[in-house]
Order: structure tokens, then sequence, then C-alpha cells
């Protein structure tokens, strides 16, 4: 499976990003599919996060949803692009995946 396929692979709920993540291990490890695995680790504990705060919930996760859509375009075109605000932070705190 090439990274891109991966990559997008990575965005289709949580059961996909644990596929995309065994897709990605040893010497088929690819950087592009695993930055993104990376984006979507920190966007899927964001979310579980953000159902424990009721008053910001539905404001959260239109953010979330737009970060997502961001991050699926940018996977989809080639691209790396990271999260606004947070993917900076994803990038470092999940480097070994």
């Amino acid at each position: 499976m090439d990274s891109k396929t991966k990559a997008i692979v990575a965005h289709i709920t949580l059961i996909g990003w644990i596929i995309a993540l065994l897709l990605n291990q040893g010497e088929n490890r690819d950087e592009f599919a695993s930055f993104y695995i990376r984006q979507m680790l920190g966007l899927l504990i964001l979310s579980f996060v953000i159902t424990f705060i009721p008053v910001l919930n539905l404001i959260a996760w239109i953010v979330v949803l737009v970060f997502w859509i961001l991050s699926i375009v940018g996977a989809i075109n080639g691209e790396k692009k990271l999260s606004p605000y947070v993917g900076t932070y994803f990038q470092d705190w999940f480097k070994t995946l």
C-alpha cells in the first residue's frame, strides 16, 4: 500500500487509524504516512477529551471537524498539512510513531 493511501486510511475512524499504523511498521514505514498517523492520533485524543467538556462540546467538535477536513484534504493532495495550532505539538509528542 502506498504512503498516500495509508495516510487517507488513518483518517477513517479509530479502526482506520489502527490499520494504517499496522501497515506502516518495519520496512514499510513511510514518513508521509507517519506524519498523518501522528496528526490523527492527536485529533482522536482531542476528540475524546472534548467529550468531557459539556459547555464547549459543540464548538470544540466543530473545530475538530474542521481540523480533520483540513488534514484529509492535505493527505489526498499529497501535502503535509499540520492541524492549525495543535499540529506541531502532535508531531512532537508522537514522533515515535
